[in-house]
């Protein structure tokens, strides 16, 4: 059974930055999308970023682009969301998710695989 496991949540005061982790079984990391998603209460989830781990493509969501980096050190290793300047808007629970393939859309009803969520919290 596949387990995505997410590193704690944190808060932190705006323009701050955390690091958060999606732990996974080896073989997920092998030519497979990892992805961040995001969610409050009164919207949908909504896709962050994304990393094919077979040639370390990425993608991220408009919102995010130039301020969130999603890594993989090598195959073996958790992959990571680096959040820099946050806002309070950044606020949500957010999901580590994986599906086969190298096709990574920011879409949750794509994914096969969830994590149980991290909060974060940004306040202002």
């Amino acid at each position: 059974q596949v387990q995505l496991v997410e590193s704690w949540g944190g808060s932190v005061h705006a323009g701050g930055f955390l690091i958060r982790s999606c732990a996974a079984s080896v073989y997920i990391y092998r030519n497979n999308c990892i992805s961040w998603f995001r969610q409050v209460p009164w919207k949908e989830r909504e896709g962050v970023a994304a990393i094919y781990t077979g040639g370390g493509s990425t993608y991220y969501a408009d919102s995010v682009k130039g301020r969130f980096t999603i890594s993989q050190d090598n195959a073996k290793n958790p992959v990571s969301l680096q959040m820099n300047s946050l806002k309070p808007e950044d606020t949500a629970m957010y999901y580590c998710a994986a599906r086969s393939g190298r096709w990574c859309p920011l879409l949750p009803s794509m994914y096969n695989y969830w994590g149980q969520g991290t909060q974060v919290t940004v306040s202002s």
